[in-house]
């Protein structure tokens, strides 16, 4: 699903080489940095390379991996996941299951003013509280995130930057598929997404690979409106790859006002509004609310 030899090509391809002191002219037809000057760059042969690329070396040592993650300019998310790509087939990871401990859903239980959520390496959301599932509009067991930003059109509009959660959520997988190559379940929602997606596989193919901490998150609800929201993630420790995602309010602001208003609308229960339908967006673009 993923592989050493197609992240260090598309890496090469990447790399300006007038960054790494190599003269150029109107001659050069080459995207990026030839095989050679890679391999002259990190002090490793000619044909070792070459093997690396076409998957036919034995197993790196730290040392050289670390020299073509220099030369590549690779920062600290793409270095650890060339070393596990390094790594992988003699090593591979087993794939967590989906259990979510009682313990763990007390704890969403207790967050109430925020959206919160346990999501897997997949980005399937394992279980949710109440105002998440307001958020969202439907039950969240079952719901995919990737699946529900690259095919779902009509829930397209809720993404209020939805170019950059496409770029996130691919990363994401990419980086995934290096840590657990074979997860059957991975792979096949990859091949589903890239099969309904042209975006999709147009961002696949660069390999690029995001690791997922904190930051922006906007949502343009139907009920409520815009939502800025900082997203915290917290891995758990006993569950490899599986996180808790809290999406927070600044005091004060209007997107405090935005969840209050959300809560006041959502049933007791906590079961999900349903919210008007939304205007499916075209290819690339952010879509509106009806």
């Amino acid at each position: 699903m993923d592989d050493l030899a197609g992240f260090l090509r598309t890496r090469r391809a990447r790399v300006d080489p007038a960054t790494a002191g190599i003269p150029t002219d109107s001659r050069r037809r080459v995207e990026g940095l030839r095989r050679e000057e890679v391999a002259h760059l990190s002090g490793v042969s000619v044909d070792y390379y070459v093997r690396l690329e076409q998957g036919r070396a034995t197993q790196p040592s730290e040392q050289v991996l670390d020299a073509l993650a220099r030369v590549l300019g690779l920062d600290e998310t793409e270095r650890g996941h060339l070393h596990r790509l390094a790594r992988q087939r003699h090593r591979p990871a087993k794939a967590p299951g989906g259990r979510v401990r009682p313990e763990l859903l007390r704890v969403l239980d207790l967050v109430a003013d925020a959206p919160a959520l346990i999501m897997n390496h997949r980005l399937d959301v394992l279980a949710g509280n109440r105002l998440a599932g307001l958020l969202f509009g439907r039950p969240l067991p079952g719901l995919n995130t990737a699946r529900h930003i690259f095919l779902e059109e009509a829930e397209r509009g809720l993404y209020a930057d939805w170019e950059t959660c496409t770029l996130d959520a691919v990363g994401h997988l990419r980086l995934a598929a290096g840590k657990y190559p074979d997860d059957p379940r991975l792979a096949s929602l990859v091949g589903e997404l890239a099969m309904g997606s042209e975006r999709f596989r147009r961002l696949w193919a660069r390999a690029d690979v995001r690791a997922r901490t904190h930051g922006r998150k906007a949502y343009r609800h139907p009920l409520v409106g815009l939502l800025e929201l900082h997203q915290e993630n917290f891995s758990l420790p006993d569950a490899s790859g599986t996180e808790l995602l809290v999406l927070s309010a600044a005091p004060g602001s209007p997107t405090e006002d935005g969840l209050r208003l959300l809560a006041s609308l959502g049933p007791a229960d906590g079961d999900a509004v349903t919210p008007p339908p939304r205007t499916p967006a075209p290819e690339g673009r952010p879509g509106r609310t009806a």
